[in-house]
């Protein structure tokens, strides 16, 4: 009875500490002046540097928790912040730059991925985050395709890499492109991978800009959807593969491939396009995902050591920058067929 109690006083510490790095990461996301660094990648570093002095054996339940099961609350709740009629009016002009952007990190990806000698896992983690929306994209998608917290880790920190460069490179190079705002907001919306990046590159601009990018930015979230869905598929045929090259003869029920967070991200968007959720609540709901999002993200990090990141070498981070360094190109130049430029 004892050994329970002392268990469980363990397991709320160590959600307690994951909830508590969340908000110190917050906090100094409010201090950096421009959001130029988003809170996620903030808790994550922490995290890990933390886990190089500090990572007890009791920690790791509470760790596993708020990585997989609280991250998973937070993705439902995304959903509040995405409605249908944004999508179809900004969709109209994104539609055909998403799809080829989303056909380079994925198709072109594959060949890159194999350049570079890294798990199908951990390219498609960072192909996700380029090609959607750079954390929630790496964090929807890793529990469907049980990817390591180590891998997340790694995609995380390439996509924001590059994003960092990013944020100073592309209002200077739109001017020198001529971009309009409309253009320009298109192309920052459509390549640059996390929230705040494209908050910071697209109110760099212009502030006409800044709000047309956040639109094509909740846009591409959509993508997270039929994403998701398509590894899980994948995921689930693996499993299969496996169980039967194993002799075990256990069979996969593939009806069950559709991830039930997913399932309640489409409820609360559904209820959102049709304004059934009052506005002050969505405002909470969404707080509330980024708060849990954040503190996830601190978990993962505090399950992730430097020594990890050193055995993992440079390529992941060279395949990031790869691949976003294409993403990139590809949404300029389809934005130029279009006549847009």
């Amino acid at each position: 009875m004892q050994e329970k109690t002392k268990n469980r006083l363990s397991f709320l510490l160590g959600v307690a500490i994951c909830f508590a790095l969340a908000g110190v990461a917050i906090l100094i996301e409010m201090l950096i002046p421009g959001e130029l660094l988003g809170a996620s990648i903030i808790a994550l570093f922490l995290g890990t540097a933390i886990n190089s002095f500090f990572h007890p054996k009791w920690i790791e339940p509470a760790l596993k928790f708020v990585s997989k099961k609280l991250l998973k609350v937070a993705i439902i709740l995304l959903g509040a912040s995405i409605s249908i009629q944004t999508v179809m009016s900004v969709g109209k002009l994104t539609f055909f730059v998403m799809i080829f952007t989303f056909a380079m990190c994925f198709g072109g990806g594959y060949f890159v991925r194999k350049l570079f000698g890294l798990n199908w896992k951990l390219g498609n983690l960072i192909s996700a985050g380029t090609g959607i929306c750079g954390g929630s994209a790496i964090a929807a998608i890793s529990p469907v395709i049980d990817a390591d917290d180590k891998d997340v880790a790694f995609a995380l920190s390439s996509t924001f890499l590059f994003d960092m460069v990013m944020v100073a490179l592309y209002p200077i190079m739109g001017r020198l492109l001529g971009m309009t705002d409309i253009a320009y907001g298109i192309w920052a919306g459509t390549s640059v991978n996390d929230t705040a990046s494209v908050v910071a590159s697209g109110y760099a601009f212009s502030e006409i800009a800044g709000d047309f990018a956040m639109m094509v930015k909740l846009t591409r979230t959509i993508a997270i959807i039929p994403t998701v869905l398509v590894f899980a598929f994948i995921g689930t045929r693996m499993k299969q593969k496996e169980l039967k090259a194993s002799g075990e003869g256990k069979k996969v029920n593939l009806v069950k491939i559709i991830p039930w967070f997913i399932g309640g991200f489409l409820l609360l968007a559904a209820l959102n396009s049709f304004s059934l959720i009052p506005v002050a609540l969505g405002g909470v709901m969404k707080k509330t995902s980024k708060l849990l999002m954040v503190t996830a993200l601190a978990a993962i990090g505090l399950g992730t050591s430097i020594t990890d990141f050193k055995k993992a070498g440079l390529r992941p981070m060279f395949y990031g920058i790869t691949i976003d360094t294409l993403v990139t190109l590809t949404a300029l130049a389809v934005i130029f067929f279009m006549g847009l430029l």
